[in-house]
Formats: structure tokens, sequence, C-alpha cells
């Protein structure tokens, strides 16, 4: 019998469009242009769909829409929590095996064209890879999280059937993140990447690169009355102190997700004691990446040395102040709802206070000691907080007699280097765009995906994962979750260092923007107002 609570959130019958979100206190007043920190140029351009970095989806998300999206007034983002956007209703079928979209039939995409079934077909059919596309994404991040759509069918204009290959409630999970707008069929990709035809509140009006990204009001959006916004602005800083400068000048609005760490907080609301300060999780993780098919870690006893010798809680309360959480491959309550706890962590790991001398024994063990120390290149992205995490992570590896070196890559050499596993060792800092299992488990940990970057592969996991996936008892779910993740920390892939907090920061007179605990799925901005 499926929890009463599981029913209630998948029950199999019409769910419909939840109305906007209910007006704040004050009513909101139409006009401005909201001035937004933009941390670096944008490395796939505006194309969302070939992206894994905030760094392209928080200036490109005004630009689209999904077919559902997380509610963008609700900081958790639970299956309770998806309205539709795109889709004005959506049915469970076959016990989970088929979900069936019910269109918007008042859509228009930004050049005019009316929006219908085919652009979806077209979208999901591309980053599936179906058999019969003949557009290629030049990356495809997310193939893996619907490689179990077996087909998509179009049966009319505003109808759309996914059918899966097996029982998948989560799915709609996935359809919610910001990580996955609707694209026009008829516009080419390699257009999206340098201007973006969306059906999003605001109109692309102008990219200068390494400047600014521009947005107008889009006149005919569905959602009537919205945006409130004239226009948007993404300020392009890539210096760290300089925009945090910016926003404390007030030459920007509000801050980007994951841009605010706890000195930068303290250093803003001294210096603006009415700045609004949120303390979010960012559904980001500090990582290894360790390459188990390149020496020395094809060596399980330098693999798991190396895991042992980053302390944690010295990260955690030291280098981020207390701005993160311990937990495994998934982030633990209250940020997310499938992560261990740190006694769970302890567990496998062993208590921090061995971990280094442990780390020492290993190393002994595969050859390595004072006189004859572990040397090698690690990389690492040219962005200030995956700096200071680099900066720890030689630190620690120091004080147990491993030597290494960092080299800085910008964006795109990084995940072009990632994606071909050319590290040894990946110093890094992972964002999810849902607090799935589905999401995070099979994009990054099974044998043959294509962000699997550190050459793991364990069959007895990816069997757990593909289980994980189609149980719809959320006990027995969670269960295989926690078990899954232990095995994980065991199998030292991704050494998770902790679990990011956000010290979301913007100006008073903007109103209506409500952090998530996830990077990216709360830039639509269609619900934000200036006071002023």
């Amino acid at each position: 019998m499926i929890p009463w609570r599981l029913a209630a959130t998948l029950i199999l019958t019409l769910v419909a469009l939840a109305t906007p979100t209910a007006l704040p206190a004050q009513t909101p007043k139409y006009g401005g242009v909201l001035t937004v920190m933009q941390r670096e140029e944008l490395p796939q351009g505006l194309s969302i769909i070939e992206t894994s970095t905030i760094a392209t989806v928080w200036p490109a998300s005004p630009c689209f829409n999904n077919l559902v999206y997380f509610d963008p007034a609700k900081p958790m983002e639970t299956p309770d929590t998806i309205v539709g956007e795109l889709a004005a209703k959506w049915s469970w079928q076959d016990n989970y095996r088929n979900l069936v979209f019910f269109l918007r039939h008042d859509v228009k995409w930004h050049d005019g064209h009316p929006f219908t079934s085919k652009d979806v077909k077209f979208t999901f059919d591309l980053v599936r890879e179906a058999p019969d596309v003949t557009t290629k994404l030049r990356l495809n991040p997310r193939k893996d999280w619907y490689a179990n759509v077996e087909a998509i069918e179009a049966p009319d204009a505003y109808t759309v059937v996914f059918r899966l290959k097996r029982p998948q409630p989560s799915i709609l999970m996935m359809l919610a993140s910001g990580q996955s707008p609707v694209y026009p069929a008829h516009v080419p990709l390699a257009e999206q990447r340098s201007r973006c035809v969306g059906t999003g509140p605001f109109k692309f009006k102008e990219w200068r690169r390494g400047e600014s990204v521009e947005y107008v009001k889009n006149p005919d959006y569905f959602v009537k009355g919205r945006p409130y916004l004239e226009g948007l602005k993404y300020v392009i800083i890539s210096e760290r102190g300089t925009r945090t400068a910016a926003l404390q000048a007030g030459r920007l609005d509000t801050a980007a997700p994951g841009e605010i760490t706890k000195n930068i907080a303290d250093q803003l609301k001294g210096a603006v004691p009415g700045m609004v300060i949120t303390r979010v999780g960012s559904l980001t993780s500090p990582n290894l990446l360790i390459n188990h098919a390149r020496p020395p870690f094809n060596d399980p006893r330098v693999r798991r040395a190396v895991d042992l010798a980053v302390d944690r809680d010295g990260y955690i309360k030291g280098a981020l102040q207390g701005a993160a959480v311990a937990g495994g491959a998934l982030v633990p309550r209250p940020f997310g709802s499938w992560g261990l706890t740190e006694p769970e962590v302890v567990q496998v790991l062993g208590r921090p206070e061995g971990r280094k001398a442990e780390a020492r024994k290993l190393l002994a063990a595969a050859g390595y000691g004072p006189s004859n120390p572990l040397r090698f290149e690690a990389h690492t992205r040219g962005i200030a907080t995956y700096v200071d995490l680099a900066s720890y992570v030689v630190s620690e590896l120091k004080q147990v007699g491993v030597e290494i070196t960092v080299k800085q890559l910008d964006s795109v050499q990084w995940y072009g280097a990632t994606t071909r596993k050319e590290l040894q060792l990946g110093i890094n800092i992972s964002g999810y765009g849902v607090d799935d299992p589905d999401a995070i488990l099979f994009e990054n940990y099974t044998c043959t995906s294509l962000r699997n970057y550190t050459s793991y592969c364990d069959e007895a996991v990816s069997r757990l994962i593909e289980q994980q996936s189609q149980e719809l008892d959320p006990k027995k779910r969670l269960a295989i979750v926690h078990e899954i993740q232990k095995k994980l920390i065991a199998g030292e892939p991704r050494p998770t260092v902790a679990w990011g907090i956000d010290h979301f920061a913007h100006w008073p007179h903007v109103k209506g923007l409500v952090p998530h605990h996830s990077l990216y799925s709360f830039g639509r901005m269609q619900n934000v107002w200036l006071d002023r």
C-alpha cells in the first residue's frame, strides 16, 4: 500500500495549475530595473541545458519557463512545492509509468511563435539523446536525468506524454529544476547560446561580453500582471572584493546565489545595517574528485589516505565559520531530505581525531613517506570559493606528508578537463539542480554517467540506485538511499567535505526575491519588485 503522504503528493489525478503566489503585505510596485550580481562571464552562454554552472543558469532563468517549477515563494523544494508553468495540469498514469502534461494555450515565444507540445518533445528528446534526433548538444550534463524515458509523445498541440521504462515518481522533481527549461523547436541551438528566445517573464536585450547581460519586460507574459520590473541587468564582476564593494555601495541591488560567505555577510551587515541577509542551504558540496583510473589514485590506500587527511570539522568551523554542515553524497536536514547525519558519516569514516594517523599508515603501506613523499598536481576552478577550498586541502594534505601544487582553470577549461577525466585530483564545489537521489546519484555515481568524473564504477551501487528510484514507499526508499551513501563514503569516488550554507544578501528595497535551499530554481524574477 502506498503511504498516505506519498499518495497525497503523487495522487493519480489531475493536478491543477497553482495560482500565482499570494501578494506580499505591501502592494507591489511596477517599474524599475533590478541590478544583479554575476560572478563571471557566462561559460556556456545563455544555454541552460548545456551547462552545469549557476553562472549560466542564474542569468538565463528569467528568459525561460519549465513545464513545472518550484514555487518561488517557498525556500524548501519538495514534491509539495511544485507548481505549473507551461503545464496547466498533469496526471500520473499506469502506476507512475506514464506522465501526461496538458499545456497552456496562451503562451508565445518571445519572437511571437506559439508554444506547443512540439517544443516540449524537441527539448527533452534533445536532452535524452533520443535515437531520431538530428541536433546534438555541445555539452549534455543532464542526459542521465532522463535515461528512464522510453518515449515522448505529442498526440496534439497541447498534450505531451512522457512514457517511462519503469516507475519513477521523482522525474517531476527534475522537471521542476531551474536546469530543465523548455526550448523552442524553431530556433537553432547556436542562437540560444548568444541570445535566448524563451517564453519567460523577461526578453533578451543585450549581452555585452565581460560586462553585463540585460533583459526587458515581456509584455505578453502569460501570467497576468507579471513581471513587475521593467528590466534586469546582470553585472559581470569577476573579482570577489570588487563585486562585494559594488553591492555594499548600492551599485548592485542583490547578490548572486552562493557568493556571500559568513565573513562577507558580516562585513555587509556592519556597513549597511539594513541589508537583508538570508541564511539558506545552497545545495552545493565542496568535495574532492578522486580519479580512480589514474595513478596514484588507482591504489585504494592512497584514495583512502587523502580522504581521511582532510579535516571536515576544521573546514566547517574554521574556514567557513560554521557556514556549512557535514554529510555524505546528499544534503542532510534541515537543508535537504535525504542526507546522512554527521554521526552516520562518522560510523563509516571513523572518528575525526584518528583520521590523520590512519592516513599516514595507509600512505606508508603504499610506499610513501618522508624520504619518498607523494607529490602530484591538483586542479581547481579559478573562482574565489574554489581557491579557498584548495588552499585548505593543500594545508591538510601537507600535514600527512603529501605535497601538491594546484593549477587553476577557467570554467570552460575545467568542464572540459573533468568531462575528459584528465584530472588526478579535482578540488571541487558541486552544485546540484534538485535535492533528489535520482538527480544526484544517477548523474554522478553510475558507471556510465557523463558526469561521473572519477571513473568510479560499482555495479552493486548502480543497481541500488536503480532500485531506490522506483521504490514508492518513502521510508523504504530513504533506507536504500542511506545504504548507497555509506557505500559511496567507503568507495571514495567524490569525498564530501561539507554542504554549503549561503548568506544571500540584497538591499531592503528588493521585494519578492525568496532564496531557496538550492542555487538553481529561484531565478525566474517574475515576482520581484522594487520599493523605491
